[in-house]
């Protein structure tokens, strides 16, 4: 597959938002949405794996405004950094930096058959909100923790849209989460799959502290075959 940078241009300056090409050549678009770490190697390598699944995937580097390029490892002095800079991040700019960033990627000339949005941990939060702004034709949210606070969002987002959690994530409370199942029930365009014993990150496969390799397949299965019916790629290269 081929990699790109492309520039993302607002009001208040210019961001990185990395591309990568199917083998294809085109396919729909997917904006991929970063975790705390930025776009990382965990970040880099999702996007490998939607690449060869046929789409082309952008990756916007969303900590832009406080370090460009900001890259952690996944481990202890990682997560405390990207925690610190996390805390620091303006979420509404975020979601207005991505909406952006879901503009340029639509006008590349490579993609061809709608537009979707995945995004992971703080990914999952901004993914959802942006599908509350923007039309889609796939949403997909990973452990997004401002998910249960944000409810009323739902009313908003008239794409298919397909929900993981865990079960046992310390940071969004299982009672939370089942806030979402409620509110999730009876609209037929949302899907909410939770993972009971898996913890938050559990997809993230650079992080041996979160990942859980099981879990991780499952949701991975379920989101391919979202994918698939909603935002089907022309060609699959896996």
């Amino acid at each position: 597959m081929q990699q790109r940078v492309e520039s993302v241009r607002t009001a208040g300056g210019s961001f990185d938002l990395t591309v990568w090409i199917p083998d294809s050549g085109s396919g729909p678009g997917l904006l991929l949405i970063q975790e705390i770490y930025g776009v990382s190697d965990y970040i880099r390598a999702v996007a490998g794996d939607l690449a060869r699944l046929g789409y082309v995937v952008a990756a916007p580097d969303l900590f832009w405004r406080l370090q460009p390029g900001y890259q952690a490892a996944h481990d202890d002095a990682g997560l405390a950094s990207s925690l610190e800079i996390g805390s620091r991040f303006d979420f509404a700019q975020g979601v207005t930096d991505s909406i952006a960033a879901l503009g340029v990627l639509a006008g590349l000339p490579e993609v061809d058959g709608g537009i979707g949005i995945i995004g992971f941990c703080l990914g999952g939060s901004i993914a959802y909100q942006v599908a509350a702004r923007t039309p889609l034709d796939a949403v997909i949210s990973f452990y997004g923790s401002a998910v249960p606070e944000h409810l009323d969002a739902l009313d908003q987002i008239t794409a298919p849209l397909l929900f993981h959690f865990g079960g046992s994530d310390p940071y969004i409370p299982r009672e939370a989460v089942q806030e979402v199942q409620d509110a999730a029930a009876g609209r037929p365009n949302v899907v909410v799959y939770v993972e009971e014993e898996a913890g938050h990150a559990f997809h993230n496969r650079k992080a041996p502290m979160f990942h859980q390799p099981e879990p991780a397949a499952r949701a991975w299965r379920r989101t391919e075959d979202f994918l698939r019916r909603h935002l089907p790629a022309h060609k699959n290269v896996a």
